[in-house]
């Protein structure tokens, strides 16, 4: 293998330019604010964990963990998701906290997707945990704020897909008893939202007519509330129909929060996660092909780390977020201060009341008169080279000016023989 360039980095990682980081900023300030609007409170954890336990207890599969040793010998892993180093932090410093537990988070996670297309190694995710409430009721809560946490983040047209894991295991187990292994194959299907091969397995497993049928039909339950009423006549089933009721309390929830039009019932849904044990939704903008939230119940992970407890939460791929709202907005009004060397002092003074106002502000060692126009300030340039930049250029509004490849809304002049007049911005 040859020596990665000077400029390389590895496959699936970023560099955030400053104009990205600006928005992924925003992102994570809007998304996190309305979640504490919903009385959840930011939770840290660190980058490594022990891989036997957080580790193990994640929910990505072995192959994908990014692992490492420690000077010990100890394995460690880069974090994959937020939910089992939570459910740690819940059963050990939040032991003696009261359920039901509301915590959220922004954090990176790093996955090993082997160049695969698409797909980042290194990512942001900016999600919620609400512990210890495993009613219709909870599922409801982090399913609408997950919609008001997209709306916060500027996504404007998407659509929650919600399912529910009993109702399928319940179903396949009812139909195909005993068939553990053609139950897998076609939840693999249904997970990878290959339909046409979900329909070419049940014709090869050679199933009567009438069982076939209702398999198919689990294609069509799609809808609204009437979704779950239809599933209700497909299966007696007790697991299938206990899932279906807790979906019916969920739908009826986010029709009193007043969301439904953002929701579908889609009983194929199956989550990408092995712990989830209930209701799972993912959320599709209508311009990305991929998901840009994902959730559900996962009630049997907080028993590994020794309190048991049901759970539910999700998480917003934030970085595809930031792909949909685009990395343009409007720049915040920068004031240029230029001085030279016998005005330093008031000039610095002047940059700190602005900024302690909130203005955005850069000083510059400027030569007087601090602004060369046109054709005279671009000869300057280009003779100099790389050298730093002394002079700024006044643009055709006749306010803004442009200075080290920035433009500035203001310019307000230092100078031994003039003075700064009202000031900037006034």
């Amino acid at each position: 293998m040859s020596k990665p360039k000077v400029f390389e980095k590895p496959v699936g990682v970023k560099d955030y330019l400053p104009l990205a980081v600006s928005k992924l900023r925003q992102i994570e300030r809007s998304v996190l604010s309305c979640m504490a609007g919903w009385g959840y409170e930011q939770i840290m954890t660190p980058t490594l964990e022990y891989y036997d336990t957080v580790g193990v207890a994640s929910s990505t599969s072995d192959q994908r963990l990014f692992k490492l040793l420690n000077n010990r010998g100890t394995t460690l892993v880069l974090r994959s998701d937020m939910t089992a180093p939570i459910a740690r932090v819940v059963s050990s410093l939040l032991r003696e906290h009261e359920f039901p537990l509301r915590l959220s988070y922004h954090a990176s996670v790093f996955r090993a997707f082997e160049n695969e297309a698409g797909r980042d190694a290194e990512f942001f995710q900016t999600g919620v945990e609400l512990v210890g409430d495993a009613s219709a009721e909870a599922d409801a809560e982090v399913i609408a704020l997950a919609i008001a946490s997209l709306q916060a983040a500027g996504v404007q047209r998407f659509r929650m897909a919600v399912g529910h894991v009993g109702f399928l295991n319940g179903l396949l187990e009812e139909l195909l008893p005993g068939r553990e292994s053609d139950q897998g194959r076609l939840k693999d299907y249904l997970l990878n939202r290959d339909h046409v091969g979900y329909r070419d397995e049940l014709r090869r497993l050679g199933l009567s007519e009438s069982v076939r049928r209702e398999l198919e039909g689990l294609l069509r339950l799609r809808g609204g509330r009437a979704a779950c009423e239809q599933a209700l006549e497909l299966s007696a089933n007790e697991t299938a129909r206990s899932a279906i009721g807790h979906l019916c309390g969920v739908w009826d929830a986010l029709e009193a929060y007043g969301v439904s039009e953002h929701v579908l019932i889609d009983l194929t849904m199956i989550g990408d996660f092995s712990y989830y044990t209930g209701m799972t939704f993912e959320g599709y903008a209508s311009d990305l092909g991929f998901p840009v939230v994902a959730g559900g119940r996962y009630d049997n992970l907080l028993q590994q780390f020794g309190r048991p407890a049901p759970a539910t939460g999700f998480a917003i791929k934030t970085t595809r977020v930031l792909e949909l709202v685009g990395e343009e907005s409007e720049p915040q009004r920068r004031i240029l201060i230029g001085y030279d060397a016998a005005s330093r002092e008031r000039a610095l003074a002047e940059a700190g009341r602005l900024r302690g106002e909130g203005a955005v502000v850069v000083t510059a060692l400027l030569e007087a008169p601090g602004v060369a126009h046109g054709a005279q300030a671009r000869a300057a340039g280009a003779a100099a080279g790389e050298r730093l930049e002394r002079k700024a250029r006044r643009l055709p509004d006749g306010e803004s000016v442009r200075y080290g490849g920035q433009t500035y809304g203001v310019f307000v002049p230092f100078f031994n023989d003039e003075e700064a007049g009202e000031g900037a911005g006034r």
